[in-house]
């Protein structure tokens, strides 16, 4: 049976009636063209952080990126609730800032118009993110009309341990949502030569290829703070192929795929990496290492 996949690089910021504006569009969009998924950015609802800290932020600088953080919306609260009933019979996934308590987490879920299916806390921060959010503590899978799926958040794609744990939980699709900028150092007028954009690209592919399966990567577009986003959503088959890509623009690709047929094609290739993995040889990958024992290693 095939499925209509579509993803999304659009802007959101700290307007909300805003941000409901643009997913409802996205949504209807999505659904002219006969999409059963649709998978949105990071921090769609409230916007994402004005720039990313780190060693060489000021006092300044830091004070201000805390105060003004996204609000912190509760999984049950009506903001969600706002988008599950626009998303209807459509699965959708987004981000937003999730409040639990005193905690604060960059966070997804994947719903439809039934209310929420799976919601993921973003494990891997980047580059003083910590400052503003806590960590997930884990990855897990869920059904979903469209197949058993997956969520990871922008910096997570950079670890392929991430994907490689959804995949063993029987991901068929791993829908990855960023707010991925453009690097801050080496700049280039040529968003296709920046970087960071190709590390983005190269993440999504080897992902999708090393563990078989759908791999969905949205993205945010425009600029928010001091931050300048890639674009570049696109959805990727099994074997590495792009099946649909927005390039350096902000829009929606769209693609319709048979899941079952493309992951047993691959799969059945001959070459099955998660049937072929020999994880008693691996006992590094999972040692609790720090950083500098293994720079000085």
């Amino acid at each position: 049976m095939s499925t209509t996949i579509s993803v999304a690089a659009a802007e959101f910021g700290r307007d909300m009636d805003e941000g409901y504006r643009t997913i409802g569009a996205l949504i209807s969009e999505a659904a002219e063209k006969g999409s059963d998924l649709l998978v949105l950015p990071e921090a769609c609802l409230g916007g994402y952080l004005p720039s990313l800290g780190g060693g060489d932020e000021s006092p300044q600088a830091r004070r201000r990126r805390l105060e003004n953080l996204p609000p912190a919306l509760e999984l049950d609260g009506p903001e969600l609730a706002k988008v599950a009933a626009m998303a209807g019979d459509m699965t959708v996934t987004l981000g937003f800032c999730e409040a639990d308590g005193e905690n604060r987490y960059n966070a997804a879920v994947t719903l439809t118009g039934d209310g929420i299916l799976g919601s993921y806390r973003k494990v891997h921060q980047p580059l003083g993110e910590n400052l503003c959010y806590t960590a997930g503590s884990g990855f897990s899978t869920f059904d979903t009309p469209v197949g058993r799926m997956g969520m990871q958040i922008c910096y997570d794609k950079a670890f392929p341990e991430a994907a490689r744990e959804l995949a063993l939980g029987g991901a068929e699709i791993i829908a990855s949502i960023s707010a991925w900028p453009t690097s801050r150092t080496n700049t280039t007028p040529d968003m296709e030569e920046d970087r960071w954009k190709q590390r983005f690209d190269i993440y999504d592919r080897a992902r999708a290829l090393e563990n078989q399966l759908i791999w969905v990567s949205s993205n945010q577009a425009g600029t928010f703070g001091s931050l300048r986003f890639v674009c570049s959503a696109k959805i990727v088959g099994p074997g590495g192929e792009l099946l649909a890509g927005t390039g350096i623009e902000p829009g929606l690709a769209t693609a319709t795929i048979d899941v079952s047929e493309a992951l047993g094609g691959a799969r059945g290739s001959g070459m099955y990496n998660l049937r072929d993995r020999r994880p008693s040889v691996y006992g590094s990958v999972t040692a609790p290492n720090t950083f500098e024992e293994l720079t000085c290693a």
